[in-house]
């Protein structure tokens, strides 16, 4: 995987080619935490980042990958880990969904990754001492919750923030993955359902090839959209059936308690809170205020304009 073959995120691309070539010369990188949220490819871009990395012989290094949801402690940590990567002449360690770190291994980690002018550290466990040299070895993490990441740790790391996709960014991932051709016009109502999310892209068109396969459509156009997307039950917007039935439930009242909202679409308030309302927000649809919620003038012609 390439940088060339990633769309989109190009001042981060650029930064991370300017490590890449200050590691070929001095053999360090900087240990990195990537962020951002859900699908917008944090881990994709921190594996062609790890995949770059070289040894001083000039070839790859060896890459391993912690789930940190199934890293249960600071003994794993240790001996499925630690003591595996330092057997390896040069490697690169990604810890992904970072947020999920045990207390005991972020402890270790600040140890582990403390920045020095030697570029090396040794961490003690039990009667084993581990030697960490960062000519050696570079440690890359992602995360959806930054704000779980303790500061200490957080400031050993060299903060990547992935850059939100744009319509035209989502539209080449679609067009570049569909195996016929579509028409602008297509892509960009494509585009618009796509949340910013290029993972929802490839998603899609994986389902459009599904459409395509079936049909004798050579270009995928305006009335093949309307189609498809009939059929596969898209909402304008990109929008699920339970941020629809939460939009119809706040037309009711012109506000409405999170409580009340939360019985009229039984889903907790937590749920509503982390999982439903930011999207609606964030496209002016409902305005949360210290009462309640209502809708606002965009989420009114949002369903004045829904078949539905």
């Amino acid at each position: 995987m390439s940088f060339d073959d990633i769309i989109g995120q190009e001042k981060i691309k650029k930064k991370l080619e300017f490590f890449l070539a200050a590691q070929k010369v001095s053999f360090i990188s900087p240990n990195i935490l990537f962020v951002a949220p859900r699908g917008c490819g944090k881990t994709l871009m921190a594996q062609t980042y790890a995949s770059k990395l070289v040894t001083k012989e000039g070839k790859k290094r060896s890459q391993f990958v912690v789930n940190c949801s199934v890293l249960k402690s600071l003994r794993t940590f240790v001996d499925e880990v630690l003591e595996p990567i330092l057997r390896t002449s040069e490697a690169t360690l990604f810890f992904d969904e970072a947020s999920e770190i045990p207390e005991d291994v972020r402890m270790a980690l600040l140890t582990i990754l403390n920045p020095n002018k030697e570029n090396k550290n040794r961490f003690t466990y039990g009667d084993r001492n581990f030697d960490i040299d960062f000519k050696r070895f570079t440690f890359l993490f992602a995360t959806t919750e930054p704000h779980k990441i303790p500061a200490p740790l957080a400031d050993r790391l060299e903060r990547i923030d992935l850059e939100e996709y744009s319509i035209n960014n989502l539209a080449a991932i679609v067009k570049k993955s569909v195996s016929q051709e579509i028409s602008e016009a297509a892509l960009i109502e494509i585009s618009k359902v796509l949340r910013g999310n290029a993972r929802k892209a490839m998603q899609m068109a994986n389902h459009i090839n599904s459409y395509l396969a079936t049909s004798k459509v050579k270009l995928f156009g305006m009335k093949d959209w309307k189609d498809f997307s009939s059929k596969m039950g898209i909402l304008p917007l990109g929008l699920s059936p339970l941020e629809l039935k939460i939009l119809k439930t706040l037309a009711e009242k012109p506000e409405t308690t999170l409580t009340s909202l939360s019985a009229k679409t039984f889903m907790t308030r937590q749920s509503l809170q982390r999982d439903l309302e930011n999207y609606l927000q964030r496209l002016n649809l409902i305005e949360v205020t210290p009462t309640g919620r209502k809708l606002t003038i965009h989420g009114r012609e949002y369903l004045e304009g829904v078949k539905v």
